[in-house]
């Protein structure tokens, strides 16, 4: 007999579902427009949404309730499986695009540099701009936001770093902050009217503590909030940019294209022939990629800087891919069997973070976190919108290359899918390859820099 319950919160059923019902939905026409791949993303979210409202009011004792936790104690789906499908498509999208890599960095590269800080400095400028129009505002929370409306999960870690330093710092000084921080943080932790209209506020080791764990756990809620707006603003602006200001694909592919052949001939490059499909060097480029991104490197105050799995994966395919064979592994392989494996991974990739931040997207609306909500959409509003203006009107930038460049800039694996469904080919990916470390890095100073400041 089938457990309804056991089934409906199994990781594989959820992801199965959400694919499916997603790639039906993506192929639903709006006029001339279609998500594509990028429909997984918001079947996720209502399936999420569902799955998650029935496990809370399972009550505790009754058959399901173990099934329904282990669920939530997983995040819905597992980061495991969350990492594993975004190896597997950047892999892909880093194979194919890494022919090009080195024309595109020696012609555009201080461009993808410039756009890369400017887009993370963007965001980081519109955030305190939003903490200004609010004084009750938790500065942890609205730091987070920064990181999620920019889908960087490096970003996050230097933020909580730089949350639980600042925080520390905040209560060894607790006597010397002004009485209005002082009471605002009081509240904060919940000590009473009377306590704080007493004056002479003192707080003790336990609540120290806990004012440094609510910090962290602050950068963590706004992240966690703002990170599917994040997603859904990318995906929503390279689909339709094109059409609002009238860019015509084919037009900018035929020059792009014309733009590749030209600089290829004039660097000599060497045609190396490609294979169907070489397992055994595609899952070697995962793990060396794996491994790089997993690499910390010391960065005196500003902490520690890594590219993550995706920066790794994405770098070292482009590096392998543009090598194209060394001693028994060939990384020039078919480009449909590549191409299929980059679908397969995206689909999977974008229902997880449907299914895992769902639930956030939807409550988020309806109790507190509307506000932190509001905040995320207007900073990657900005953040797009600055990359689009100075890309494409000041840098001049083919729009396939800059669609992946702004992808790369918001350091989002989901956008940059979504840039290559809607170009219909890998050309974004070439972007997104020479921006995103930059961006990255970006993002982690200005993480940090947030905390320094008032709010």
């Amino acid at each position: 007999m089938l457990d309804v319950t056991v089934w409906l919160t199994s990781p594989f059923v959820l992801m199965f579902i959400a694919v499916i019902t997603g790639l039906l939905f993506g192929r639903i026409k709006f006029g001339r427009f279609n998500f594509g791949t990028s429909g997984a993303l918001f079947t996720g979210i209502a399936i999420s949404w569902f799955v998650v409202s029935y496990v809370r009011n399972i009550p505790k004792g009754t058959s399901g309730y173990d099934a329904g936790q282990k669920m939530m104690n997983a995040g819905v789906i597992s980061n495991e499986l969350f990492n594993l499908f975004l190896i597997l498509f950047v892999c892909a999208v880093g194979l194919l695009a890494a022919k090009d890599m080195n024309v595109v960095l020696k012609k555009y590269g201080a461009k993808f540099i410039a756009l890369g800080i400017l887009i993370t400095f963007g965001g980081a400028v519109a955030t305190y701009g939003m903490t200004l129009l609010s004084k009750d505002s938790n500065p942890y929370e609205v730091a987070g936001v920064y990181t999620g409306s920019m889908t960087s999960s490096p970003g996050l870690a230097a933020a909580i770093e730089a949350a639980k330093d600042h925080a520390t710092n905040k209560m060894e000084n607790f006597n010397m902050l002004d009485s209005q921080e002082q009471v605002k943080i009081a509240k904060d932790l919940g000590i009473s009217k009377k306590e704080i209209q007493g004056g002479n506020i003192e707080l003790t080791e336990e609540q120290k503590s806990q004012f440094i764990i609510n910090a962290e756990g602050g950068i963590g809620a706004g992240h966690a909030i703002a990170y599917p707006f994040g997603v859904i603003i990318v995906i929503l602006f390279v689909n339709f940019v094109p059409t609002i200001f009238k860019i015509d694909i084919e037009k900018e592919r035929e020059n792009y294209r014309k733009e590749m052949e030209v600089a290829r001939q004039s660097a000599n490059i060497k045609e190396i022939k490609p294979v169907k499909f070489d397992l055994v060097a595609f899952v070697f480029t995962c793990f060396i990629g794996y491994t790089v991104g997993s690499i910390n490197v010391p960065m005196g105050p500003l902490g520690n800087f890594s590219l993550g799995a995706t920066g790794g994966v994405l770098i070292v395919a482009l590096l392998f891919g543009y090598i194209g064979k060394f001693g028994p592994f060939t990384f020039r392989m078919d480009d449909q069997i590549l191409g299929v494996i980059r679908e397969l991974g995206l689909a999977f990739f974008l229902a997880i973070v449907g299914l895992k931040y769902g639930y956030v997207v939807v409550d988020s609306f309806a109790h507190s976190g509307a506000y932190l909500a509001l905040i995320g959409i207007v900073v990657g509003l900005v953040a797009v919108i600055i990359g689009f203006i100075v890309g494409y009107y000041i840098l001049k930038l083919n729009w396939l290359m800059l669609s992946g460049a702004i992808c790369g800039g918001m350091t989002s694996t989901p956008g940059l899918g979504a840039a290559i469904d809607a170009a219909k080919g890998d050309e974004p990916a070439a972007g997104y390859g020479a921006t995103y470390p930059f961006a990255l890095l970006g993002m982690v100073i200005f993480s940090i820099i947030l905390h320094q400041l008032p709010m």
